[in-house]
């Protein structure tokens, strides 16, 4: 997928689209002139408002709402843990247990300047694949903390390749160019008609190398 997002679904209240690594959803404070928001409003001619987030890095699935309406109604289908979402990640070496909890206070570099309390953070996981120095895992987090697997992860002594936020690039064996992560289930209810969507990617092609 060379374009910066492909539109997986869309109807008259909500679209749900994969987006590619190295894209902000938003501007930082530094107003890059080209988001997916702005990409998305350019494509569409109307405006759209993100129901979550994904880091500039992260490869995957992420909704947005066409009215600010809608987008309150899945946030607070976030906010209440009745979004299901899961992720896959290459991470560096092996996890000493092939399944169980992350869980335990975490807290963002961007929180620690301005001074926040860590906040509870919890995510199942389960090892899919070892390789010689990575693993291939499968995370679904149970709270929505920024950065919460790259921070957990990190914590254990297996950051995600191409992690540079919460280790260093020294550290690794295996090169990747971007953090190898990547939502890629989805499951909720639509927020009008209250039917239930689910929407499953396959790896992109950049991370399928990890595999060879």
């Amino acid at each position: 997928m060379n374009e910066p997002f492909k539109i997986i679904f869309e109807d008259e209240h909500i679209i749900v689209l994969e987006k590619i690594a190295k894209i902000l959803i938003l501007p930082s404070p530094k107003k890059e002139k080209y988001t997916l928001t702005s990409l998305l409003e350019e494509k569409l001619k109307i405006p759209v408002y993100p129901c979550h987030r994904l880091d500039r890095e992260t490869s995957g699935l992420i909704i947005y709402a066409k009215t600010e309406g809608i987008q309150e109604k899945i946030m607070d289908q976030f906010r209440d843990g009745r979004i299901k979402k899961a992720y896959l990640a290459f991470a560096r070496g092996h996890l000493k247990s092939k399944k169980g909890v992350l869980a335990g206070y975490i807290l963002d570099k961007e929180g620690k300047k301005f001074g926040e309390k860590p906040k509870k953070a919890k995510t199942l996981y389960r090892v899919i694949r070892e390789f010689k120095n990575y693993s291939l895992i499968d995370l679904i987090p149970l709270t929505g903390r920024t950065n919460q697997l790259r921070i957990q992860l990190a914590n254990i002594g297996n950051p995600i390749l191409g992690e540079r936020k919460y280790a260093f690039g020294k550290d690794f064996r295996v090169n990747s160019r971007r953090l190898a992560l990547h939502a890629y289930f989805l499951s909720f209810m639509h927020p009008v008609n209250n039917k239930k969507l689910t929407f499953r990617l396959d790896l992109p092609q950049d991370l399928k190398a990890f595999l060879s």
